[in-house]
């Protein structure tokens, strides 16, 4: 074994043992509080199975962007299911194997055999009530060469439903690389930068792979430097340490496995190096490392539990520090900052309705614009496409240009309204002066972000969700149904032109309704963080009078002090990496 990664693991398993040192002292659990001392558990147990478990690298991304597609291609092989429906519903780690097999294994620890066909999203459907317990995951082995040296871990569309949401996060913490896929059709909307900022940033990944799939629906290459240039400049302000690669997963499949590849725009060379350049850094910079690059994921996994609870020992002792006196003016104080956080927040809250009604008056402006000029363009196409054309690609044609439409609206305000909640964050904290309470110190120690950017990215996240991930609004698929059932060109679009008022106004109804949703969740948000600042300094401060008027003073003192010392020896070991 090499020196240095012998060294690093001895090194970890020490920081380790010095950690259980911690959750293990009752004493000290006692005056941690239940929660902190329960979070350095789950760490400590993340990394305990990342010693027994293969290299895991997870793919990632928003429903229906071809994440299954891309994994059957870096295999080589059939083996994620795929489906023009969103398919995958389930997390499926894909492992060696010299003989093909799938189980399902399930949270209490037992196995069912499946088949291949099983695995399907209609197919597990029905068998997930016959399985005796809660299912966690699809274990799927394959004899794919690369699965010698990682784990592949296929995942749901990111919001298909809330708990496979929860699991695909859970999961996220555990892998050592990420591939976050995008769409060339849709490049890197609000809800993605968000998630990838929230969720994917924070964890320290020395590297992120950016696929922007389906490349080969664009018409020119100037579209698709467009496209890959677009996702490139958004990463490089979220993550710098990104690599985007434009890419054809279902070109590459089919190159892989010796099917035809139509090559209609003569690009094919374009998507067939791309693919190469991708698989050549995962091998050089994945593969080749994925040995240190597991040490780094476990080194930035002690250190941020260490910090935390550094943070949080310093906290107590400041508080013991206090005289009773001090003790019960800061809990006086920290009742009046929460009364007048109350009132300060229902003073905004018409400010922020106004300036989303606004948003909503000028965003209904603008789809009726879009959709009288789109009916003339649906008028032009009786006479522009053949019939072939128009039964392949005016359905999705139609809906490209409404979902579209639909989202550039709520992208363009969503600036203005982050602006908004920014300012009025920023205002309320130095009106407040929370940014000077020591109280508040602890929310950041337990891994809470209090600022007002925080703010702003959970309302983000606001818009993405009253969106819907499909970004396209729902009442409006009624109409588009009817379209889909047409066959003949005529059919087709006079069915459009008949349903055409209908779609306009459902658009616009669900256009008012997320812009509701986005005044609302903008409130709760504001109140929601701030009510929760006041609630950590209150419970702290409490904490604090408490262990004031205990007989054992000096001991918590003393537990306290071994404690941080034991952290600062932990925290000196891991400096060198």
């Amino acid at each position: 074994m090499d020196i240095k990664i012998d060294n690093s693991e001895k090194d970890i398993e020490f920081v380790q043992s010095e950690l259980n040192r911690l959750i293990n002292d009752r004493e000290l659990c006692s005056i941690l509080g239940e929660e902190c001392t329960d979070r350095m558990a789950q760490w400590d147990s993340i990394i305990n199975q990342k010693k027994d478990e293969p290299f895991s690298l997870m793919v990632i991304g928003d429903f229906k962007r071809g994440k299954s597609t891309i994994i059957n291609a870096i295999l080589g092989q059939n083996v994620a299911p795929t489906n023009v429906a969103p398919e995958t519903f389930t997390i499926n780690c894909i492992s060696y194997g010299e003989v093909p097999s799938t189980e399902a294994v399930l949270k209490n620890g037992k196995r069912v055999n499946l088949m291949k066909d099983d695995v399907k999203r209609d197919r597990l459907s029905e068998l997930l009530d016959f399985f005796p317990g809660e299912l966690d995951y699809i274990d799927i082995k394959s004899d794919a060469p690369i699965l010698k040296d990682i784990r592949i871990v296929d995942t749901p569309g990111l919001s298909d439903l809330d708990d496979l949401d929860n699991q695909v996060k859970d999961f996220l913490v555990k892998a050592d690389a990420v591939i976050y896929v995008a769409s060339a059709l849709s490049p890197f909307s609000e809800s993605e930068q968000f998630f990838i900022a929230s969720h994917i940033v924070p964890l320290n990944f020395s590297r992120l792979f950016v696929l922007v799939n389906m490349i080969d629906a664009m018409n020119t290459m100037e579209d698709i430097e467009k496209i890959v240039n677009r996702v490139q400049e958004r990463c490089d302000n979220i993550m710098p340490n990104a690599a985007v690669y434009g890419i054809s997963g279902i070109d590459e499949y089919r190159r892989k496995i010796g099917l035809n590849r139509p090559d209609i725009k003569g690009f094919q060379d374009y998507y067939e190096n791309e693919f190469l350049k991708f698989e050549m850094a995962l091998k050089r910079e994945i593969i080749v490392q994925k040995d240190t690059l597991r040490q780094q994921r476990v080194f930035s996994m002690l250190k941020i539990m260490l910090n935390n609870t550094l943070a949080r020992l310093n906290m107590i002792s400041d508080m013991l520090r206090m005289d009773r006196e001090h003790l019960a003016e800061l809990s006086a104080d920290m009742k009046a900052e929460c009364d007048a956080l109350a009132t300060a927040l229902e003073q905004k809250k018409p400010i922020i309705r106004l300036c989303v009604t606004e948003m909503m008056q000028e965003a209904e402006t603008w789809m009726y614009e879009f959709f009288s000029k789109l009916r003339t363009d649906i008028v032009a196409c009786r006479t522009a496409a053949s019939d072939t054309d128009v039964e392949k690609h005016f359905y999705s044609y139609l809906m490209d240009k409404v979902g579209e439409a639909y989202r550039k609206c709520l992208e363009i305000h969503q600036e203005r309204i982050n602006d908004v909640i920014n300012d009025l964050g920023n205002e309320l904290s130095r009106k407040l002066g929370i940014e000077n309470l020591s109280t508040f110190k602890l929310a950041a120690a337990n891994g809470v972000t209090i600022n007002s950017i925080g703010v702003a990215d959970t309302v983000k996240q606001a818009a993405s969700q009253g969106a819907g991930e499909q970004s396209f609004p729902s009442t409006t698929m009624a109409a588009f149904r009817l379209i889909l059932h047409k066959k003949r060109q005529n059919e087709i679009i006079d069915t459009a032109l008949e349903n055409y008022d209908d779609i306009r106004n459902n658009t616009v109804k669900d256009l008012k309704s997320i812009y509701k949703n986005l005044e609302e969740y903008a409130y709760n948000q504001l109140d929601s963080i701030y009510q929760n600042q006041a609630e950590v300094g209150r419970e702290t401060v409490a904490q604090a009078v408490e262990m004031s008027r205990s007989s054992d003073n000096e001991n918590i003192r003393r537990c306290l002090e071994r404690a941080s010392e034991i952290v600062i020896g932990a925290v000196e070991v891991l400096k060198k990496y």
